[in-house]
């Protein structure tokens, strides 16, 4: 018996499920968005360059076909830059949880395959603010956003930038400690997900909350990503935290509002890291 290959449209329909369930999330929106943006359109014209433990493997063909596996797509070989791992972003998505009418800032936007997706997750009414420090990049995400309503797409460095008020600040780049600005960018209740690399031996999603109390924090899991430029310098931290003593996080704390103190995990230049929840 002979089988036929499943159309592009089903194969794009199984990742997006498959993006669904690595969400752990129940919110239905989330297959919808992945299945609906079209991964190619963000990649450039293939093949494609796919990179596996530090190499890089050429797709046999241009076929789209290829692109929805939990694969990284090499965006700028000379500089390290990828479209991030889908099962990781969908990761990130389910525990920022977007909602319609949101505001949202992006930070690392590369070509906008997930500005798109975050676009989706916020419409109706909502906007994502996309910021891209490479030109080059910059300039592809606004060509590949051109048909979508509700994104302004920034070239600049986020770390210096006057950020928008902003429900979520979705950061696609490695620090070593997130800027002040980006937190005092939360409205309350406002979440920032942000791969927190303290050092060479730790890479963790770290989902911060603005409540009423402070910021809450938490570590979800693993995630090593290209390094932040102007939130990567080492030399801020003054006490580095443990792989163990980085997963305990509960809290984070601007220094000019509350002195370290016995639950300290980490201390840098402006804030905190505490394995106390805010409300001890």
């Amino acid at each position: 018996m002979t089988h036929s290959r499943a159309s592009l449209d089903a194969i794009r329909a199984f990742h997006a499920r498959m993006m669904a369930a690595a969400s752990n999330s129940a919110d239905e929106r989330l297959e919808r968005a992945f299945r609906l943006v079209r991964r190619e359109a963000f990649m450039g014209p293939g093949p494609w360059q796919i990179v596996v433990n530090g190499r890089y493997l050429e797709t046999p063909a241009a076929d789209p076909a290829f692109l929805y596996q939990n694969v990284l797509v090499s965006l700028d070989k000379s500089k390290g830059i990828n479209n991030g791992e889908p099962f990781l972003h969908a990761a990130f998505l389910g525990a920022v949880a977007p909602r319609p009418g949101e505001t949202v800032v992006q930070i690392g936007t590369g070509t906008g395959y997930y500005t798109a997706i975050l676009s989706t997750l916020v419409t109706p009414g909502g906007h994502v603010h996309a910021i891209e420090i490479d030109e080059a990049l910059a300039s592809r995400t606004r060509d590949n956003l051109a048909a979508f309503d509700g994104i302004s797409v920034i070239c600049g460095d986020a770390t210096s930038l006057e950020l928008p008020q902003a429900d979520l600040l979705y950061v696609s780049a490695g620090v070593v400690a997130p800027p002040i600005s980006w937190l005092q960018a939360l409205k309350p209740g406002g979440r920032i997900i942000v791969p927190w690399q303290a050092n060479d031996k730790i890479g963790l999603a770290v989902l911060i909350t603005r409540t009423d109390q402070g910021f809450d924090a938490r570590a979800l899991m693993p995630a090593f990503f290209i390094p932040c430029i102007g939130a990567s310098d080492p030399i801020q931290c003054s006490r580095i935290p443990t792989v163990g003593a980085a997963r305990s996080i509960r809290s984070v704390w601007l220094t000019r509002d509350r002195d370290p103190d016995e639950t300290t995990v980490a201390i840098y230049r402006d804030l905190w890291f505490s394995n106390a929840g805010i409300g001890a």
